[in-house]
Order: structure tokens, then sequence, then C-alpha cells
């Protein structure tokens, strides 16, 4: 009879039994949401434990809600915590369902088990909660990135708008911020500003940082050499002169300019004879008494008695134009009651422009209105300027006095020469005019003066013009010296007006070189070239010198920064380093692309030829040489903005040490201002680098006047100018070395000046000092030491720290 394992067989008196079989049981999941009603924004956390009889559980739990699954979590001693996103789980009553999964050691103890538990959630609002900003500090010539974090509900963008703001109250600028958040910093700056940061998805949300604005450290500077063995040139006394207009007496007892010059538009139509000039296109083509805002009261005459006064030298300005204003003060060209529509002065005098849709204009600048013969002479009176060309003009040798002082220009000459005496033909200074332009800017006679001038200039009008005037001062005062074609515009150096204009006619380029058939028609010189050329060759039929300055005004600031306050550190080191426009042949600006006439050896058939150094002062030099040797060369209008800062000081201090380096003969600043502001108001800080070559010390000491070879630079050997720039001369009163150093940057900069070819007699140096710390003076600082030469060596040596923006005068005494 078969007996099986485990089962009882009969017949026997013995039996067997075995242990009982363990199996695993579930554990209890216990699920505990950290809040029980959250919304879509929130994140929230679950706790999670894992108990039973069978001691502590290990593994791992997962939970899941809807479509939202959590990364696994590991038990620690049965429990375990899992973080829920904002924005994971869909609006309602949600069930949590948490799955425990045991590891090897506890799977023979507990099964798989799972645990719930319910949390409420409810939509958020959605929209921008907060908008952070940062970074907090920027340093002082710089430019700073910006960037803005918005943070929110729902969908939210991150584009921003940017401002930035000063302290209240403060008179400092906060510098200016770009729509990318690209910050530039001002100097001088207030110590701290706010940035803000506005979404553009909601502009009722923003977020602010103040930001510190820290200067740089103070660092070494280029190495500065002046030797005092290399005299290169004289020093013209004439290239600190000032335009007249708006110059007052506080301006003048402060620069001591050295030459004042009456000119500008205004200048072109006075009439000496009745003291009436007109305003042309500047205020209504209006007759006034006398040249409004000129120094002197005026008056010419009174600009001559003034200037003798203050010791500079007088710059007038005779007629090219063919045009004195007559004695009718108030009449004006384009009466509105002559040509309604207009924009009026007074319900009177119109501006010479009907706006669009007024009388059949269709420009959306408006339409500009010419005048002729019977406009002109509302407000003026023919003077036609001596054509040279002309068979009334005195063959040589019988060139005589009475014959100039019958022309306008001569007889204006011939009385000032009867009422003052001459003036010093070396100084310019003394008594009567030293300087005559002819004319003022002929480039704008057919806008500016479009009443009476509505043609454009020509080569031969200018030139021919310009001679036979030239002619008739010289023979009324053989002392006085002449000045021309005071050219102002680029294109003009090179090409007449009628030639520009063409140009701006006549395709495909539509370029101011495109049309030049009066260039053409003059052997392809040009324009400056053959003024030059005519002027020499008819000097030499009249034995006399004809011109003494070719003469241009030179507006060259980069970027539209003449004429403009300082604005921030980008715009204040553009500036800057404008200034290389007179010097520098590696020196380019958009605005300035090479001429591109047909025979210039780098014509191009583009309509882009490729940009030309301007390279000024050297090329006003070269046409000298090359067309009429021996004239001199004058820049007698020039601004290059922020002359009421002391970035606007530094420029024109570094402006007056160029010319003098370079060797420009004269020089003569256009102010900055308006009518109701007088030059020592708007531009104090601009007087006072005259003041430092001038009057540094307030007894009217100067800077030297034989220029010594002077050298900026790094140390790898590179140009240092655009951090030190230094310039150095020798001063024939005392034999004093003086030596100008302008700091550009925004830091103080500790240099070396190793002065050449000099074995210091002093121990010491004067040091006087004009900066950002005091706008009001120049101030003398603490004598600086004076290292001698050392055995076998000629140079003596000088260390000091050159402040932020600053302008820096050494005098060692010999």
């Amino acid at each position: 009879m078969a007996c099986f394992w485990m089962t009882g067989c009969g017949g026997g008196s013995g039996s067997s039994t075995q242990p009982p079989v363990q199996t695993a049981s579930s554990p209890t999941v216990t699920v505990r949401p950290s809040s029980s009603s959250v919304t879509t924004a929130q994140a929230f956390s679950v706790s999670v434990t894992v108990s039973g009889n069978g001691g502590t559980a290990g593994g791992s739990v997962v939970l899941t809600s809807g479509s939202y699954t959590s990364a696994a979590a590991t038990l620690n001693s049965g429990s375990a915590s899992i973080a829920i996103p904002a924005r994971s789980l869909a609006t309602g009553n949600d069930i949590l369902t948490v799955n425990y999964t045991p590891n090897a050691a506890s799977s023979s103890t507990y099964k798989s088990a799972s645990g719930t538990a319910s949390v409420t959630v409810t939509a958020a609002a959605t929209g921008i909660t907060s908008i952070s900003v940062s970074p907090n500090a920027a340093t002082i010539g710089t430019q700073v990135q910006f960037t803005a974090t918005v943070q929110g509900n729902g969908s939210v963008s991150q584009a921003v708008s940017w401002t930035v703001t000063g302290s209240a109250g403060s008179p400092l600028s906060p510098g200016n911020i770009f729509s990318s958040g690209l910050y530039t910093t001002p100097y001088p700056a207030p110590a701290t500003v706010t940035v803000t940061a506005t979404s553009t998805q909601d502009t009722s949300k923003s977020g602010s940082v103040t930001v510190a604005l820290n200067e740089p450290a103070t660092t070494t500077g280029p190495n500065l050499k002046v030797d005092v063995g290399n005299q290169t040139r004289a020093i013209s006394p004439l290239i600190y002169g000032f335009n007249g207009y708006l110059l007052d007496t506080a301006a003048v007892q402060t620069a001591r300019p050295s030459l004042v010059r009456w000119g500008g538009d205004g200048a072109s139509r006075y009439n000496y004879k009745t003291n009436v000039t007109n305003s042309a296109s500047d205020y209504y083509f209006e007759n006034f008494t006398g040249a409004a805002f000129m120094y002197g009261g005026g008056n010419f005459t009174g600009l001559v008695t003034t200037d003798n006064s203050a010791d500079a030298a007088t710059l007038g300005t005779v007629p090219v134009l063919g045009w004195v204003s007559n004695s009718t003060t108030g009449a004006c060209s384009f009466s509105a009651a002559n040509y309604p529509g207009q924009t009026s002065y007074a319900g009177n005098c119109g501006n010479g422009i009907y706006p669009q849709g007024t009388n059949g204009c269709t420009n959306a600048g408006g339409c500009e209105i010419f005048g002729n013969s019977s406009v002109a002479a509302i407000t003026s009176a023919s003077q036609p300027p001596v054509d040279i060309t002309a068979a009334s003009t005195p063959a040589p040798g019988s060139v005589t006095n009475a014959w100039a002082v019958g022309t306008w220009s001569g007889g204006w000459v011939n009385s000032i020469l009867n009422a003052y005496g001459p003036a010093n033909p070396t100084t310019g200074t003394g008594r009567g005019v030293a300087i005559w332009d002819l004319d003022n800017e002929p480039t704008w006679w057919d806008a500016v003066h479009r009443d009476v001038h509505p043609a454009p200039f020509t080569y031969d009008e200018v030139t021919n013009s310009g001679i036979g005037t030239a002619l008739a001062i010289k023979t009324a005062d053989p002392t006085a010296q002449v000045s021309g074609p005071v050219l102002d515009y680029w294109w003009a150096y090179f090409y007449s007006k009628k030639d520009i204009e063409n140009g701006w006619s006549t395709g495909p380029c539509y370029e101011p070189w495109s049309g030049p058939t009066d260039r053409s028609a003059h052997g392809g010189v040009p324009m400056i070239e053959y003024y030059l050329q005519q002027f020499n060759q008819y000097s030499q039929r009249y034995h006399t010198r004809l011109l003494d300055y070719v003469d241009i005004h030179g507006y060259f600031a980069p970027n539209n920064t003449g004429f403009t306050a300082a604005g921030d550190t980008d715009a204040q080191q553009e500036r800057m380093n404008g200034t290389r426009v007179f010097w520098d042949p590696t020196y380019t600006d958009p605005n300035y692309p090479q001429p591109n006439y047909s025979t210039d050896s780098n014509y191009t058939s583009s309509c882009s030829p490729p940009l030309q150094a301007p390279n000024l002062i050297n090329t006003l030099k070269t046409w000298v040489a090359n067309d009429y040797p021996g004239t001199k060369t004058a820049i007698d209008e020039y601004n290059f903005g922020g002359l009421e800062s002391i970035n606007g000081a530094v420029t024109q201090a570094d402006i007056l040490g160029i010319f003098g380096r370079e060797g420009l003969d004269l020089g003569a600043l256009w102010p900055t201002g308006t009518n109701q502001q007088a030059d020592s108001v708007v531009q104090g800080p601009a007087n006072f680098s005259f003041a430092m070559y001038r009057n540094y010390d307030g007894n009217n000491s100067m800077f030297g006047d034989t220029a010594l070879s002077s050298i900026s630079s790094t140390a790898a050997g590179t140009d240092g100018e655009g951090q030190l720039a230094v310039y150095g001369a020798r001063r024939s009163s005392d034999h004093a070395v003086t030596t100008m150093i302008i700091n550009k940057t925004y830091g103080s900069l500790t240099s070396t000046i190793s002065l050449a070819n000099f074995a210091a007699t002093s121990a010491t140096a004067q040091a006087f000092l004009y900066s950002n710390a005091n706008l009001t003076a120049i101030v003398a600082q603490p004598a600086v030491s004076i290292t001698p030469p050392a055995t076998g060596s000629t140079t003596s040596t000088m260390t000091t720290t050159f402040p932020a923006q600053s302008i820096t005068l050494l005098v060692v005494p010999d």
C-alpha cells in the first residue's frame, strides 16, 4: 500500500511534522500632503510612511496623480518626502497615489502596496509677480549689461523696457541705458543710480536695483617724454582765438583770448555805414541794428575798441556775397503778407518755408522759398565785389588807393585804418583790424542767404571775387592780412556748391561728387587748391601777397557731439578721440569718404568710396606747399561740444595743444550757447581750458611759445594719447619749460615725465590743475619734485598723479 509524505499511514505506531511557511504581508502606506489646498502656481511636498508588523520597510515610493508621475524616492527608516513642482497637477480634487516597491531585503517581509490622499488644486491668478534686476555696481567709464528676470504665473514674457535715474535732486546725469539693457556710465557721476526694468507685457510691473558707480582704481599711465633739446616750431599766439558771438567780458577775463573774430551768418551782409545787418535764415531774414549778441555791443567799431582794451587781435569779415543790408530795420524778405502760409514771427516776418500742403508744397519737411532781385531789395542793397577779371580792374602797376577806397570793402578797411591805425603785423594786436575774412561759408549762401543769393556758388564767383576784394583790402591797408575762402563743408573743400548740387541730382550714386561739371571746367583741380593757385598767380601779377591765411571751418566732432552737452562717457570718449581729425593720418570718420574725382588715384565707380583721413592741419599745409607757399593756415570756427563740462574742457585743452604742436597759425572757437546766455555762463569750463594756456595763475602767465617734441607712449610702445596727452613748450620770456598733461580717462593715472636734454636747476616744478573737483577755478597744487639727471644721463624726471578728466600744467624754471 502506498504511503505519501506528510500523510499518516495506517498500521504504524509512529508520526512526522514540518514548521509553518512564512508569507509576506501588505504594509500600510500613509500619504500626508504638506497642504490640503494649493494653487497651480504653488509647489508643495508629500511625506510618505510605509509601516507594518514586520519591522522597518525598505525600498522606494513613487507618486502619481493624473498625468503626473514623480521620480522614485528612496525610503529612509521607512519614510520619504516627495516634492511636487508648481503647475504639476490639474485643478480640482486630485488623488495622490503613492506606490510602494520593497527592495530585496524587505521583499520577504512586505508586499508592494499603495496609499492615497487628496489635495484640492485651484487655478492661480495669471500674471507677473516680480522682476529682479542685476548687477548692482558699475565702473565709471565702462558699459555694463543689465539683465532682468521676470517671474509670474501663466504665460509670462521676459521682455522689458529700461530706464535709469539719478538721486533725487542731484544735478548730475545718471548716464544712458539702451533698449537692450546696455548701460553707459556718466561723468561726473553720482554715487548711485537706479536702473529699472518695466515689463512690456504689464507696464504696471517693474523691478529696480540701486547701482553703485565706482571710480576706476589708480593705475600707471603712459610714459611721457618732452625733449627740451628738440624745439619743433614756434607756437602762433593766434591759435587761442574766440568768435565774438555771445562772448562777454567775464569770459575774456578768464580765457584771455588772443584773437576775437567778427563772423558768422550775420556778418555776410553787415553794413558798416548804417550798422545794420540781416539775420538771414537764422531768424526770419530780418534786418537788425548791429550784429546781435556780438562782443563789443553789436557795432563793429565797438568790437575793435573792446578788443584793443583786452589786448586781442581783431578778425573782421568783409562781404563777397554781393549784398549788404540796407538801412530799413525790421524789414524782412519773406513777409507773411507776400508769402502766406509760412511760419511767421510777430505775424509779419516769415521763415521762408512753406509747410507741406501749403502753396503746392509736397515735401514732408516743407519747401524753401527762394528770392530774386525784387525780394533782395526789400532788405538789402547790391554791392558787387570786385571781379578781378573785369575790365574795370586796374592793371598791375596802376592800382591806387583811390580805386581801393571806392570799393565797398576797401572803403570799410580805410575807415578802420583812419580811426584806429594799423594792427601789429606780427601779433595782430595794437589798434586796428589785423585780419579780414573773405565772407563766411559760401557753401550755404544759397540756403542761409537764399533771399539774396539763391544760386549755389561757383569756382569763379568765390575765387575771382575773393581776389578782387583782397586786392582792394591790401591796397587800402598794406598791413592788413586776408583770410579765405572760409569754407565749412567737407565736400566744398573739393567741389563748388554748384558741383555738389549737381551731384545730388545725378545718378546712379546721387552723391556730391556725381556731377562735377564746375570742377571739370577748371582742370579737375579741387576747389581750395584752385583758389590757392589763382591767388598765387594774381599775387605775382600785382606784386603783393593777396592771401595770408587759407581758412576753413572745422566742424568735425564725431557723431554730432559738437554743439551738444557732454553726454555719457561713450559720447565723451568719442569727443575726445575725435580731436585726432586734426593730425592723425589713420583717423577716419564715416562722414568723410575720399573725394572721388575721376583722376584721383583711388577713384572708384562704386557709390561707396573708401573713407579718407581728413588729417586737417597737415592737409592744409600740403595744399599750401603745393599751391601757394608761405600762406598760413587757419580754422576760425570749430566746436566739439560739451563746453559746459570738464569733458568739453579736456577736449578743448587737447585741441589747443594739437594746434600748437602741429603748427596751425590761427584758430577761433565758435561758442555753444543761446542768445540768452553768454559764454561765461554756458561754457565756463572751456574758458578755463584756454586759461590753462593763457592765464593759468590769474596773472596772465602763459604756456610756452616754442613747441618741444612731446610723446605719450604705453609700456608696449604704442600711442598713449588716448589716456594721457602731453604738450611741452619753452617760454621765451623766462626760458621755463611748460608741460601740459591731459588725462582723458575716468581714473587717476600716475606717470613719469622725462625731460630729455634738460638738467633741471630747480628741485621742484609749479603745478596747476583744472578738474571736476572745482569747475570755477584753476587750482595751484603742491610743487612736484624734479629728479636731476643720473650720472651719464641728460634727462630730468618728474613723477606725479593726474586725476581723472583733468588738465595739469607743470612749470619748470630754468
